[in-house]
């Protein structure tokens, strides 16, 4: 078995080869190590452009076009797998890339091509789920505007929410979204003694309500939430979910958390909602373009904490996110129940039961 492995500025290909050498050694020890984009910035440009417009609009890896022709196996973390790609590599049966996200992947296309398709749910969600819970507390209690106050001179005490500075005890939070990431903000606020009410349509209640939260429309939970915190996963149907009409909902001493995507935001709607003071404020990690653009509206209100997109990026996330891939990949290989496989139809094709026997040997 032949495999590439494509790092990045984020996760360097030494980590892929490492992960490759613990677990997926007995399968072959022919793999081509390779950096898609080495540069930080042009990483960052780059991923989110084929987040927002799909992996068909970047090119061929140079490393994928020389050694892809007779590779079995692909795996990177924000490498995009086209049908370009897939092109280039005719007998490509297995791409894995080491994190939730499939905004780089083809999956459709792999799946008519016989391709299985591999991600990592759930690599980044305790390092979300920290920050996003630190979102809440950074932007009610102005943690973030004190510290710049005094980094510039001035001992500031009043802010846009001085006369509703809120402690979290006692409050009702709403989550978008009960993936891996939405469970644990849930489970690590109930130190707090909050309310946590759920709107999520693919989980059962009773999957909800058995953790103590309960499930409700997000037109309800808008209304009545003090915090929304978003952790839904992006998909085309719902772009743009939280729109005007959604945030027009929300309580005037609300705060509004987006830690997941930009996208699942209409971006003018909550400008001017902070803006005019309908929200009392909200704390983003994510922008629709990124770097955020100096002539942001963002940069010029008061009650908005704003970071550079590092929820999930924590040395424990990264660092593990290639090993738990690979390690899922062997564990399918060798027989067992793999926990990472997006499209299962895959396993039933013939040329792929054939390809998979002569690779268990």
């Amino acid at each position: 078995m032949k495999a590439i492995l494509l790092g990045d500025a984020m996760i360097h290909g030494k980590g892929f080869e490492g992960a490759w050498k613990k677990h997926m050694a007995r399968y072959g020890s022919d793999i081509c190590v390779g950096e898609w984009e080495s540069d930080w910035d042009k990483l960052q440009y780059r991923r989110l452009e084929v987040e927002k417009r799909g992996p068909e609009i970047e090119t061929v890896d140079e490393l994928i076009q020389k050694e892809g022709k007779d590779a079995d196996v692909l795996m990177g973390l924000f490498v995009p797998v086209s049908s370009k790609v897939m092109d280039a590599m005719p007998n490509l049966r297995i791409v894995g890339v080491s994190r939730a996200g499939l905004e780089n992947v083809n999956v459709e296309e792999a799946t008519k091509r016989g391709i299985l398709v591999f991600h990592v749910k759930g690599r980044n969600a305790h390092a979300v789920s920290d920050f996003a819970i630190g979102m809440m507390l950074a932007e009610c209690r102005n943690i973030a505007r004190a510290f710049h106050a005094i980094k510039t001179g001035t001992w500031r005490k009043t802010f846009v929410n001085s006369d509703y500075v809120p402690e979290l005890g006692g409050k009702m939070i709403g989550i978008v979204g009960y993936g891996f990431i939405g469970h644990l903000v849930a489970k690590k606020l109930s130190g707090f003694e909050v309310d946590v009410q759920v709107y999520d349509p693919y989980t059962p209640a009773e999957e909800i309500e058995k953790n103590g939260c309960r499930k409700v429309e997000l037109d309800a939970l808008m209304k009545t939430s003090d915090f929304v915190t978003i952790h839904a996963r992006l998909t085309e149907a719902n772009k743009k979910m939280i729109g005007a009409h959604e945030i027009g909902l929300m309580k005037p001493t609300a705060y509004f958390i987006n830690t997941g995507r930009a996208g699942l935001i209409d971006q003018d709607a909550l400008i001017a909602a902070l803006r005019d003071k309908k929200i009392m404020g909200a704390a983003l990690d994510v922008f629709t373009t990124e770097p955020i653009e100096e002539t942001s509206e963002y940069l010029k209100l008061d009650n908005v904490t704003l970071t550079t997109h590092i929820a999930g990026t924590t040395a424990d996330a990264l660092h593990n996110s290639p090993y738990l891939l690979a390690q899922d990949v062997a564990t399918f290989l060798h027989g067992g129940k793999a926990r990472f496989i997006v499209n299962p139809e895959v396993i039933e094709r013939p040329a792929f039961k054939a390809w998979l026997e002569k690779a268990r040997g």
